[in-house]
């Protein structure tokens, strides 16, 4: 089986770009190789070329699981993963999809609902 080629210069940007506009700061990307599986139902593992940062105690991970294929996912804990429930063929679409979904993630974790502002989160009741 052939190996999945490596993130690129190209591909880092992307993402390290995202990701200071995101967070307004540097945000630093490590490359790293992970065993994952790619159709679920099936018990073979692929070696994937992933990047991985942490921001706010969240840890993030994009692999490569094919020539212009992505797959992501955040968490907090080993009990508390999540992912986009979808592969993409746009590694922007795919950084930005994922910071996105925790960030609508990290406000129903601090009880935000419709309506609710910063201002009414940070009231003391």
């Amino acid at each position: 089986m052939n190996r999945i080629a490596d993130f690129t210069d190209a591909d880092r940007w992307v993402v390290e770009t995202a990701l200071k506009e995101r967070y307004g700061k540097i945000v630093r990307v490590e490359p790293a190789d992970s065993e994952i599986r790619l159709d679920p139902a099936a018990p073979e593992i692929t070696v994937c070329p992933t990047l991985y940062w942490e921001q706010n105690g969240v840890e993030f991970v994009i692999f490569k699981i094919s020539a212009d294929r992505y797959r992501s996912q955040f968490f907090y804990s080993p009990l508390e993963q999540f992912g986009t429930g979808r592969d993409f063929d746009d590694l922007a679409d795919c950084v930005t999809t994922t910071l996105r979904l925790q960030a609508d993630h990290e406000k129903d974790r601090a009880g935000a609902t419709s309506g609710k502002t910063g201002a009414d989160l940070n009231q003391k009741t």
